[in-house]
C-alpha cells in the first residue's frame, strides 16, 4: 500500500528532488478536506507523476472516501508542455479541473461514447507512457470519423468488422502540407501492399481495443464481447527490413555530416540501439559505468542501456569536461536535436554512402538489434537493451536471424560419437 506524506513542498524541481522515492505519495492541500494535489516518483532519476485526490465520501468502492486519478508527468527533466508534462501550476489547474468535471453528472457505461473512451485512454497514455500523440493521431484519422459518436454499449461485432475491412481497402495517406488537400497512395493491389495495409489496420485496432478495454474496466456494466471477438488480420507481420551490414554502417558513419553533429548521433544509434528521441534527451550525467540511463522511453519505463568498450570510449570522449546537465548531442548552432531534424541529414548521408534504397534513422536501431542477434547475443539481452519487457518483439522481428546461429551452435557443441558412414553407403552417395 502506498504511504502518504501531507503538505509536501512540490513547487520546484529542487524541492521534489529531495522527496522520498518509491510508493510514497506526497500531497499538497488545495481545498481543505476536499481536494489535494499529489506527487510520486517511483525511482530516483526518473520523472515523477502528478495526481489528484478528491473526497467523495466513503462507499463500497471508495473505502478511504477519496477518488484518485493521474494528471501527467512532472516537469522534473524536461520543460512543461501543459499536456503530458506539467509544471506545479499546470498540475494545480488540472486538479481543480477534475473537481469541476466531477460536479457534472457521472457518465455510466451504457451512455459513454467511443470518442469519450478514446479521449480517456489518450489522457492515460500521455500521463503514463510516450505513445499518446501517436494514439491520438490514429484515433482522429481512423477511429473517430466512423465510430466516435457511437455508444460503446451499442457496438456490435458485425459493425466493427465492416469498419476494419473498410480501413484495409482504403488507400494509405501520404504526408501532406497543412492547408492542402489530403494526398493518398493508390489503393492496395499487390499482395505485399495488401499485407502492409492490413498490418497498419491491426495497429489501429489495437488502439481501439485498448481504449474500449479501459472503459470496460472503469464501467463494469459494459459488455465487451463485440470487440473481444474482433480478430486482427492474420499473416501480416514480416521481419524487420532495412538493417545495414557492418560495412554499410561504416560507410554511413563516414558520410554523415560531422560539423552538424549528425555523425555523432548516427554513431550513438548504431552503438546503442536507442531511439532517436531517447538520444536527443540524453544528458552528460546519464552516462556512467559503461551504461546509459534512458529516463524516458516509449513505454514510459526507464532503463539502462549497456555499452561495449567501443561505445563506452565513444561516450567518454563526448562527455569529457562538459556540465552534467548539458545535452550530449547538439546541432552546430548549439541547440538540441528535435522532431524530424534527422530526416534530411539521413537522406543526404544515405545518398553519399550509396545506400539504396535509403533507410530512415530508426533502421539504425534495427541494425543494432539484427547484428546483435546474428552475433549470438541472447534474445533477452537484446530485448532489455531495446527496452522490451520480454523477448516476444525480438523473436517476432528478428527471430529468423537466429537460424544460422542455431545451426552453427549445433555443429559446434552437439555430441559426437565417432560414427562414420559405411563404405558402401558412402559409395552409393557418391554415385548419386
Amino acid at each position: 500500500m502506498a504511504k502518504t506524506v501531507r503538505d509536501a513542498k512540490l513547487e520546484t524541481r529542487t524541492a521534489r528532488e529531495r522527496l522520498l522515492s518509491g510508493e510514497t505519495v506526497h500531497w499538497r492541500t488545495l481545498v481543505p478536506g476536499q481536494l489535494h494535489l499529489g506527487y510520486r516518483r517511483r525511482k530516483p532519476g526518473t520523472p515523477g507523476v502528478w495526481m489528484a485526490r478528491r473526497y467523495v465520501g466513503k462507499t463500497a468502492d471508495t473505502k478511504s472516501g477519496y477518488l484518485k486519478n493521474s494528471l501527467g508527468l512532472a516537469d522534473d527533466y524536461q520543460d512543461a508542455d501543459g499536456r503530458g508534462v506539467l509544471s506545479f501550476a499546470d498540475a494545480q489547474r488540472a486538479a481543480h479541473a477534475t473537481a469541476e468535471q466531477a460536479a457534472t453528472p457521472v457518465v455510466i457505461g451504457s451512455s459513454i461514447t467511443v470518442a469519450e473512451a478514446v479521449e480517456d485512454y489518450i489522457r492515460f497514455l500521455r500521463a503514463e507512457r510516450k505513445t499518446g500523440d501517436e494514439a491520438e493521431r490514429r484515433a482522429r484519422v481512423f477511429i473517430l470519423p466512423d465510430l466516435g459518436s457511437l455508444k460503446v454499449a451499442d457496438l456490435a461485432l458485425a459493425k466493427l468488422e465492416v469498419w476494419r475491412d473498410k480501413l484495409a481497402a482504403a488507400p494509405a495517406r501520404l504526408r501532406t502540407k497543412p492547408g492542402k488537400d489530403q494526398r493518398y497512395r493508390a489503393a492496395p493491389a499487390s499482395p505485399d501492399e495488401v499485407r502492409a495495409r492490413r498490418a497498419t489496420v491491426n495497429r489501429t485496432v489495437t488502439v481501439l481495443k485498448a481504449a474500449l478495454n479501459r472503459a470496460c474496466r472503469r464501467h463494469p456494466d459494459i459488455d465487451d464481447r463485440a470487440w473481444r471477438l474482433l480478430e486482427p488480420f492474420g499473416m501480416v507481420d514480416v521481419s524487420r527490413p532495412g538493417h545495414l551490414s557492418v560495412v554499410e554502417a561504416q560507410r554511413l558513419i563516414n558520410a554523415a555530416g560531422a560539423e552538424s553533429g549528425f555523425r555523432d548521433l548516427v554513431k550513438a544509434a548504431l552503438l546503442t540501439g536507442c531511439r532517436y528521441g531517447e538520444l536527443c534527451r540524453l544528458t552528460v550525467e546519464d552516462f556512467g559505468r559503461g551504461r546509459l540511463a534512458v529516463r524516458e522511453s516509449k513505454s514510459g519505463k526507464p532503463r539502462d542501456v549497456r555499452l561495449t568498450e567501443e561505445g563506452t570510449a565513444f561516450f567518454q570522449a563526448l562527455a569529457a569536461g562538459r556540465p552534467a546537465s548539458q545535452l550530449v548531442f547538439r546541432r552546430a548552432d548549439g541547440d538540441g536535436w528535435g522532431k524530424s531534424h534527422q530526416a534530411r541529414p539521413m537522406l543526404t548521408a544515405c545518398a553519399a554512402a550509396k545506400i539504396v534504397p535509403a533507410v530512415g534513422f530508426h533502421q539504425l536501431r534495427h541494425t543494432w538489434a539484427s547484428l546483435a542477434v546474428m552475433a549470438g547475443m541472447p534474445l533477452m539481452m537484446v530485448a532489455e537493451n531495446l527496452g522490451h519487457a520480454d523477448t516476444r518483439m525480438v523473436e517476432k522481428h528478428y527471430g529468423h536471424l537466429t537460424e544460422d546461429y542455431r545451426d552453427e551452435m549445433i555443429r559446434s557443441f552437439a555430441p559426437r560419437f565417432g560414427i562414420v558412414a559405411p563404405a558402401n553407403l558412402a559409395s552409393l552417395d557418391a554415385a548419386r
